[in-house]
């Protein structure tokens, strides 16, 4: 049986019908070298931000079930059209929608996850010989309504269809030529890594690098699915996602990148009563609402009252004040505060595990460069501080130089 690959091609990838007919002749080379080849697409360049452009136009508050049915309209529009492309060639190909590859989602409408993937319709078109094009970030609930995975979920789609048909790897395909030390635009000596682990590709995208979806390097961990991260303009090689134990000595104890977020609102819920039960309170229907919280502070009570932080996504800010600010009512706080202005910066990297003094060196390199720390989380792999969405650039550019990222 001849090799299978999944190639996924992002959005800026695909973003013109000039890129999409290259596209069609990269995915052509790779089926003319006897190995089947299914593709899985984004929207077109910025189609789901105008689309969501359009929905607020007509209504400040669209429905998620509709929201989710207009945004899966980009996928479609650019399978249809890569599938044109390749017939065009002279190749057999055949666009699916999401419901058509049989991804079936949670009903989380636009932020669905994968339950499963019924991947029969794909196998009878690669067994006659066509290209299956399947639009990524979509699938359907067990009321067979349209769902979306959230942005970034055709890398997810990817690598679920991937491991679904047991294919040699998944190729993540981008206007990138891999995985960089930090921001190539805010960084120009940002140095491309041939490897990385999935344990820190991980914490780099949750930390806010959009080079892959948080996710899809789950997904890729857990099935141990091979993941390259390489560009769609040339042939070079990528980054090769990769477990730790078959990481190269060079990395393993050094910090290995900077990612930053500035997708990121802050809440403080002022003067909370000091009492069990408080955080869950607030927490609990936060996370009903499929609303993901990341940084927390509580304070120290003082007089039996405390001040509880936390960060959300900017796009679910207005959401969560809907659900905090009736909340803080109910516990007698005294105040709810909230900014859409404030970014995290991170480093990552294994070997901070068994090396001290990774902090401090951080923390005095954002010091000089003028950075004020906000507040401050930590994994085993991973230290992310709050700071002022402005100081973005000055901070990325100091912690690149701190821990001489720059070099091999």
């Amino acid at each position: 049986m001849p090799g299978l690959i999944v190639q996924k091609y992002g959005g800026s990838s695909v973003a013109t019908t000039d890129l999409i007919r290259n596209v069609a002749r990269r995915v052509a080379r790779v089926h003319d070298r006897g190995t089947r080849i299914v593709g899985v697409v984004s929207a077109m360049g910025d189609t789901t931000d105008d689309l969501i452009a359009v929905a607020k136009r007509v209504t400040s508050d669209p429905p998620d079930r509709e929201l989710a049915l207009l945004l899966s309209t980009g996928e479609v529009v650019t399978a249809a059209l890569l599938t044109m492309a390749l017939r065009t060639e002279g190749y057999e190909a055949t666009a699916l929608t999401g419901f058509q590859a049989g991804i079936r989602t949670n009903p989380v409408h636009t932020k669905a996850q994968i339950l499963d993937i019924e991947p029969s319709r794909i196998h009878r078109e690669l067994d006659t010989g066509a290209i299956p094009i399947i639009a990524g970030y979509q699938g359907w609930t067990d009321d067979q309504d349209i769902a979306v995975l959230g942005r970034g979920g055709s890398d997810t789609t990817a690598v679920a269809i991937a491991i679904a048909l047991e294919a040699d790897r998944c190729e993540i395909l981008k206007d990138v030529d891999g995985v960089f030390s930090a921001d190539p635009r805010i960084v120009p000596n940002a140095r491309k890594l041939d490897f990385i682990s999935y344990e820190e590709i991980l914490e780099l995208a949750r930390a806010g690098s959009q080079v892959l979806h948080p996710r899809a390097a789950e997904l890729g961990e857990t099935y141990g699915m091979p993941i390259v991260v390489r560009s769609s303009f040339h042939e070079a090689e990528g980054t090769t996602i990769v477990t730790g134990d078959k990481m190269p000595l060079e990395g393993r104890e050094r910090v290995r990148a900077i990612a930053h977020d500035t997708d990121v609102a802050r809440i403080t819920i002022v003067g909370v009563p000091d009492r069990p039960g408080i955080a869950y309170g607030v927490f609990a229907p936060i996370e009903a609402a499929a609303i993901s919280v990341d940084v927390i502070v509580q304070n120290v009570s003082h007089q039996n009252v405390t001040d509880i932080s936390f960060t959300v996504a900017r796009t679910d800010l207005t959401r969560t004040l809907r659900i905090v600010e009736p909340l803080a009512r109910e516990m007698q706080a005294q105040d709810v505060t909230s900014s859409g202005t404030m970014a995290k910066v991170s480093i990552v990297g294994s070997g901070m595990v068994a090396n001290p003094g990774y902090a401090a060196r951080m923390f005095g390199a954002l010091a000089e460069s003028g950075c004020n720390i906000i507040s401050i989380t930590t994994s085993e792999i991973r230290i992310t501080c709050l700071i002022d969405e402005a100081q973005v650039p000055v901070a990325v550019r100091a912690l690149h130089d701190a821990f001489r990222l720059d070099e091999a």
